[in-house]
């Protein structure tokens, strides 16, 4: 089964855009909103070297940061999940 998180928040545009993508294709896939998770906004500041980017996307165990559709993709591709 697939594992992919969105860190992001309800504010901002790309990770409304990443999260509508995933949709799109019918990947399933878990919001973690970091203004209402701590945890989870220090998870990806560590990750971001100290930087608070959304979204940033853990596709089993992979982050992406910021990515673009296209990025996406190509990641989803290189882990089997997209044909």
């Amino acid at each position: 089964m697939n594992d992919i998180k969105v860190y992001g928040a309800d504010w901002c545009e790309d990770t409304h855009r990443t999260i509508a993508h995933l949709k799109l294709l019918g990947i399933p896939h878990e919001f973690i909103n970091i203004d209402e998770n701590q945890a989870a906004e220090f998870l990806i500041t560590r990750q971001n070297n100290g930087k608070r980017v959304t979204p940033t996307v853990d596709l089993n165990g992979k982050f992406l940061f910021e990515p673009s559709d296209p990025e996406l993709d190509q990641a989803l591709k290189a882990e089997g999940i997209l044909e």
